[in-house]
């Protein structure tokens, strides 16, 4: 279970997360919604400690993420994962090896850089590859991919760290209707199969009410709205959003979920 406990983060005199108390129990899949500015994206960067909190806690479980440093740090990085909007891939790398850097927590910084990969490591990286219909893909360099491609290789690398929870940064962000269903079908595949929790920051309501068990609305840096989707009315969207809630309002995500399925099947290879 991940907890937030009066999580604040202050730049000068501007709070962008303010006072902000969630608990999340694991396996949920949360959309994080709101308006450019709202602090959703500083919000997710702290549960993942690129960014510290000025006040306030995070825990996962008994752990206080908000005290970890160095090794324990690292760790706990490895078991949250972070998808971006612009992928963070190694464009001159291919993609097999840009999902095995998901390893590293595992196999060190000097293996990984001399690309040492073990064939278990390699055989969980074309697994999670298989996963995403990108196994064939693994010899091919990933700046010559699509975006929509370029983002599933980034869910494959998320994968293979083996992480407990996922925070999906505007995934969809730079995706077309298309490949805004694969992704958000491949995260929902990951929490409902593996049971997975993922945070996610999303922009439309439609695919948000679409996808998430739970959507968490920020407007100011504080949380205005936290139900079920089929609570988020459009009247409450409208106040959320103001004069921008048209344009958050579309069909990007409207394809029916995908069925739960139940266990969490482990990556690993016997």
């Amino acid at each position: 279970m991940l907890r937030l406990e009066g999580v604040t983060k202050s730049f000068g005199d501007k709070r962008a997360v303010d006072q902000v108390s969630l608990v999340v129990p694991t396996g949920q899949l949360v959309g994080v919604i709101g308006r450019s500015g709202a602090g959703k994206s500083t919000l997710l960067r702290m549960i993942n400690r690129l960014g510290d909190p000025s006040h306030g806690r995070i825990l996962f479980g008994d752990t206080d993420i908000t005290a970890l440093k160095g090794r324990a740090l690292r760790q706990w990085r490895a078991r949250c994962a972070m998808i971006f909007q612009q992928f963070n891939l190694a464009g001159r790398l291919d993609v097999l090896n840009n999902v095995m850097m998901g390893r590293l927590s595992r196999v060190g910084t000097t293996r990984a850089l001399l690309k040492l990969w073990s064939e278990d490591d390699r055989a969980i990286a074309l697994s999670a590859l298989d996963q995403f219909d990108m196994a064939g893909l693994a010899a091919q360099r990933a700046d010559t991919l699509s975006g929509g491609q370029q983002q599933r290789v980034a869910i494959a690398r998320a994968m293979v760290q083996e992480p407990d929870i996922i925070l999906a940064d505007e995934p969809i962000a730079s995706l077309d209707p298309r490949n805004t269903k694969i992704v958000m079908d491949s995260l929902l595949r990951i929490n409902k199969h593996f049971g997975i929790t993922v945070v996610c920051n999303l922009h439309s309501l439609d695919t948000a009410r679409a996808y998430c068990d739970r959507l968490v609305g920020m407007a100011q840096g504080k949380v205005v709205f936290d139900g079920a989707p089929q609570t988020l009315t459009d009247d409450i969207a409208r106040d959320l959003y103001g004069l921008d809630a048209g344009e958050v309002m579309d069909t990007a995500g409207t394809a029916l979920p995908l069925p739960v399925q139940e266990g969490r099947p482990s990556l690993a290879v016997a």
